[in-house]
């Protein structure tokens, strides 16, 4: 694999691992369009853990610009309280993918679905986006958790963006779009993960761990890139609306159709 295509694939990585445009959907249209072989799993899994690397960071940086918590147990069960939500919501999503991993990485991994979750997904945003309200992490219940875990199973299959559906589920449930795409952010942490690990353990069994100094490299362009489009994402939703992302996700879907069908 050439210098040009690592670059660009952890470019696409990157930028579109945490906005709700579905990173999958690039990652396979990348190929497609280019004709560049499969980029191989050594490049799944630094790229990933580029990315699962930058949203730690950017929490971890969040964390210390808040002012410090009063002592006392009612700050820290606050945090318990979201972090089990985290991990409830999660639980769906490795259920789904234990089921389904190989028949959704084969049958469902065509332009046709892309093309369709891309449109279909991206008039979901838009309407859930309409429908917002103003609730906060603070506010979540345990069964909104599991709905919104419920709704990143789907984005196991290809175009649908777990980042997305999870957002878009958030914001049905009415959350605000700051919190939405924070607990979104949250979910991806195991959810990154645990997929880093299961490729590395292929790897692994096949005696492939060793991963190029190249490679590295795009783990390194895949962490600032997405740790850029984290910021860029969420100082936009301060102060305006998800409608860019959902319009790209229709321009991207209708393209991908005539391109397939015209």
């Amino acid at each position: 694999m050439d210098l040009l295509q690592l670059l660009v694939l952890a470019l696409v990585q990157g930028i579109t691992e945490f906005l709700p445009i579905s990173s999958s959907a690039h990652l396979i249209l990348v190929p497609e369009f280019t004709g560049w072989a499969d980029q191989g799993m050594e490049v799944d899994v630094a790229v990933h853990l580029g990315t699962l690397l930058a949203v730690m960071l950017y929490f971890w940086h969040e964390r210390r610009k808040q002012p410090a918590a009063p002592a006392g147990e009612g700050a820290l069960a606050v945090d318990w309280a979201l972090l089990l939500k985290v991990v409830v919501a999660t639980l769906p999503v490795v259920a789904v993918g234990f089921l389904i991993k190989d028949y959704a990485a084969v049958a469902l991994r065509n332009g046709t679905v892309i093309a369709l979750t891309t449109i279909v997904f991206g008039v979901m945003l838009y309407l859930a986006d309409r429908a917002r309200g103003s609730r906060t992490l603070a506010q979540m219940s345990m069964r909104d958790a599991i709905i919104i875990g419920v709704a990143q199973a789907i984005a196991l299959i290809p175009g649908v963006s777990r980042s997305g559906v999870t957002m878009t589920a958030a914001l049905f449930l009415g959350y605000s779009r700051i919190d939405a795409a924070k607990f979104s952010l949250l979910l991806s942490i195991p959810t990154i993960l645990g997929a880093s690990v299961l490729i590395g353990h292929e790897l692994y069994q096949t005696g492939q761990l060793a991963i190029p100094r190249d490679v590295w490299l795009a783990a390194l362009l895949a962490f600032v890139a997405a740790l850029l489009a984290i910021r860029a994402m969420m100082a936009w939703l301060r102060r305006a609306s998800f409608t860019p992302f959902a319009v790209y996700r229709l321009v991207l879907g209708g393209g991908l159709l005539v391109w397939l069908y015209a």
